[in-house]
């Protein structure tokens, strides 16, 4: 089996939405693999550059329907995806942590590839628009199912990005391993947030 963590030498130069500057500031390439760590347990395992170990989710299709939990690499919750219940259409909130109150984040589903993805807390956006810090606010749009969806910010600044993994000396990886590419401002975590609850609608 090719190896699944990427060749970044390979991969940024591949066509699309560029990636990496010429200096120091360089997008994360991180790969994504629809398979958990833990046997006869679906779920996701994300590397970075290296191979190391960034995300996992090893609960996903075990626990409580609706609910996902992304974690770091040692197990440590870092947000709770849930599906909105009693809603019209596909609505999600994510929390921090494992915590079920405040969502600090929803996605709505507006067109059939185009999602919103907005602040739950009005306070922080707003405080965040009038310091010049992270967005509030993100439009996710493309084809999860083929790979090939981009994530913008307010400004329709490209954030992050998902893409097919290119094939590794002929071997093809299929829709199962494919590539996150987050900028360097962007957070890491919330963009896998976000390919989590894609990964709910259509996975």
């Amino acid at each position: 089996m090719a190896k699944v963590h990427p060749n970044t030498e390979a991969y940024c130069a591949a066509g699309g939405v560029e990636v990496a500057d010429e200096g120091k500031d360089k997008s994360r390439v991180l790969t994504v693999w629809r398979k958990s760590l833990l046997f006869n347990c679906r779920g996701f395992t994300v590397f970075d550059e290296e191979g190391n170990l960034v995300f996992r989710v090893d609960n996903y299709g075990s626990g409580r329907a609706g609910e996902v939990v992304l974690m770091d690499a040692d197990g440590k919750p870092l947000l709770t995806v849930r599906r909105k219940k009693l809603s019209l259409g596909e609505n999600w909130k994510i929390y921090d942590g494992e915590d079920a109150v405040d969502p600090v984040y929803s996605v709505k589903k507006q067109y059939k590839s185009r999602f919103h993805v907005k602040s739950a807390l009005a306070r922080v956006a707003a405080c965040r628009r009038r310091k010049g810090g992270a967005a509030s606010g993100y439009e996710v749009e493309g084809s999860y199912s083929r790979r090939s969806c981009t994530v913008y910010d307010e400004r329709r600044r490209v954030v992050a990005e998902v893409r097919r993994k290119e094939a590794f000396r002929g071997v093809g990886f299929g829709d199962d391993v494919y590539q996150l590419v987050v900028r360097p401002a962007a957070d890491a975590c919330l963009a896998m947030a976000v390919v989590v609850v894609l990964d709910q609608m259509f996975g």
